[in-house]
């Protein structure tokens, strides 16, 4: 329920629309990421089974000034996917600029409703079979109680994007939060609480650990908004990887994907053998909590969850009928990524991650456009020579490398 530290919240949000978006800015670039990526939607949560032509109903269930809610509806306006995505925020201030983005846009999909997510079971919303959740269940005074009511509007076989805050990539964030309830206790204006701690800010000791944090930039670029969610918030934790999954858990719910799974493969943080061996006898909870420790640099989790008893199995990446499809970076570009030594190397936050791809990879990635068929692409690569067991091979080998990075997915059926 509501308390006194939701009040302060709900100030905050009102006086400072977080995150800090011009609507002018729509014409120049669409903001994407993770959660609600339509297509990660498609792939981590229905598993490439849910056909295109069938419409999706989406909840972004404390969109703020709108990052996720534009970017789906864009994605289902350029996809040609039918359905709509109801926005949800108490914000009056983050809605309309949420709405002038829509508006820039010319999207027509989105359905605008101003309240709470802890009233969605009596709201008469719903039911969805998506729901966004970024960024929201860290601030409640119950995150329990907030999947409990995201999941009464869920519907039979949905599925819900999610992102928390993570501890040890936040190092630094809790100490200067400590100090600001200190020198601008949350009982003081927001205006008068902002002016302690961009002072505290001007004249922070080199020791501080927020000064030597380089995995988010909120204090440096954004804005007043940003300052203030990350240092004054009135209600902030963080989950380690064991903490989520026992949130999740304790709602019935089966992570379908953390995002991107090769980050929580400690493997990639452990290049001495022993190491990498004793790490690969653990269970998969106890190796994703360990390369969280051991990266030390996540600041987000950000997950894929449905209902455990409703787990799409994702479609087969090897049926000749599959299409394989780009995330966001086209297939050409990942391919001309590729080095000389035949490694593509991710970067996730300062940490290098080659990854060893078969000599026919860049082939077959310059083939993937999100509609050619894996039997297309292997008649292709037939057509220049390769023989169709060695492509099997390579594709095998490719598509669980690049789908555990993010980066190769599968569209859904026409």
């Amino acid at each position: 329920m509501p308390d006194a530290t939701d009040a302060s919240l709900a100030e905050q949000y009102e006086a400072y629309p977080y995150p800090p978006r011009d609507p002018r800015d729509e014409a120049k670039r669409l903001v994407v990421g993770s959660p609600s990526h339509l297509r990660e939607v498609d792939f981590w949560v229905f598993g490439a089974r849910r056909p295109r032509s069938r419409p999706l109903r989406a909840l972004v269930a404390g969109g703020g000034t709108g990052d996720g809610a534009i970017m789906l509806a864009t994605q289902m306006a350029r996809l040609g996917q039918p359905g709509r995505v109801t926005y949800l925020d108490r914000s009056a201030a983050a809605m309309a600029v949420a709405q002038a983005r829509a508006a820039a846009r010319g999207l027509a999909n989105i359905v605008w409703q101003r309240g709470s997510l802890l009233d969605l079971p009596e709201s008469g919303l719903g039911p969805f079979d998506y729901i966004d959740c970024c960024g929201v269940l860290h601030h409640l005074p119950d995150p329990a109680a907030g999947l409990a009511a995201l999941l009464a509007v869920l519907a039979p076989g949905g599925g819900m994007g999610l992102m928390v805050y993570a501890p040890h990539g936040r190092t630094g964030v809790y100490m200067l939060q400590d100090a600001l309830r200190l020198l601008a206790p949350p009982d003081r204006p927001p205006a008068a609480r902002l002016d302690v701690a961009k002072r505290l800010m001007r004249n922070l000791p080199e020791t501080a650990w927020l000064r030597m944090n380089r995995y988010f930039s909120d204090h440096l670029s954004g804005g007043d908004a940003g300052l203030y969610d990350l240092l004054l918030n009135p209600r902030d934790r963080a989950f380690a990887i064991p903490a989520l999954h026992e949130l999740l858990a304790g709602a019935s719910l089966a992570i379908t994907c953390l995002v991107e799974p090769l980050r929580y493969d400690p493997a990639c943080y452990l290049p001495e053998p022993r190491l990498r061996t004793r790490a690969a006898e653990l269970d998969p909870l106890a190796r994703a909590a360990l390369a969280e420790a051991v990266a030390g640099n996540m600041s987000t989790h950000v997950v894929y969850c449905t209902r455990a008893g409703e787990v799409a199995e994702p479609a087969d990446a090897m049926a000749p009928r599959s299409v394989p499809v780009a995330r966001e970076t086209a297939g050409e570009d990942l391919a001309r990524s590729i080095g000389a030594d035949g490694t593509l190397t991710m970067l996730f936050n300062e940490i290098r991650v080659p990854l060893a791809l078969p000599p026919l990879a860049a082939p077959i990635l310059r083939l993937i456009d999100g509609r050619r068929s894996v039997a297309d692409i292997a008649a292709a690569m037939a057509e220049r020579g390769t023989d169709p067991a060695a492509f099997a091979r390579a594709w095998s080998e490719t598509w669980a490398k690049l789908s555990a990075a993010n980066r190769i997915l599968l569209a859904p059926p026409a």
